[in-house]
């Protein structure tokens, strides 16, 4: 018998790095005030959606959106390190337009990595809420490399995830199990 689990998969608020053009990788990060008002908006998008649970990356600004979007389902936010934005290096904290055409450092997180992590979270997500509407906040490479997993394309071929955009993953249990 097939259950289908429904991962509503979210990117985090615009922060202050994201304005700026710096690299965050895996720091805390900080929603700005238009982070903040895209979460609010987006709360008020998916309050009349049923939702089971509410999941995390464990970093501060995904954390943030996902306690404002889960306010008015009065549910608390479970966080995972498998949801955290691939780690950077070297290149976090640097200006994105200045790395253009740079060799890439040896302490970037592999694909491979990246991919297997996503790999895992989906698998934790049926794992853990198997047959439920789950909504998860992630990053922005994360959350394309979850969607890669999910349809078996390579990250290129996965559309940039824009700040509180929201896309639906319909899982099949029997195919993402850990």
């Amino acid at each position: 018998m097939h259950i289908m689990t429904t991962l509503l998969l979210a990117r985090h608020g615009e922060t202050v790095d994201n304005a700026a053009q710096l690299m965050q990788g895996q720091t805390q990060g900080k929603l700005n005030e238009n982070g903040v008002r895209q979460a609010h908006e987006l709360a008020e998008r998916m309050a009349a959606t049923p939702i089971d649970a509410f999941v995390a990356s464990d970093l501060h600004r995904a954390i943030e959106t996902a306690q404002i979007v889960a306010a008015p389902h009065r549910l608390t936010v479970e966080t995972t390190p498998l949801l955290r934005e691939r780690d950077w290096g070297s290149f976090t904290g640097r200006f994105i337009t200045d790395l253009k055409g740079v060799t890439w450092p040896d302490d970037i997180e592999p694909l491979d990595q990246l991919l297997d992590r996503a790999a895992k979270f989906l698998g934790f997500v049926v794992d853990h809420h198997r047959g439920e509407t789950v909504f998860a906040v992630g990053h922005g490479i994360i959350n394309k490399a979850i969607q890669a997993v999910f349809f078996h394309k390579q990250m290129k071929d996965i559309q940039r995830m824009m700040n509180a955009e929201v896309r639906t993953l319909e899982i099949d249990d029997n195919v993402f199990r850990r």
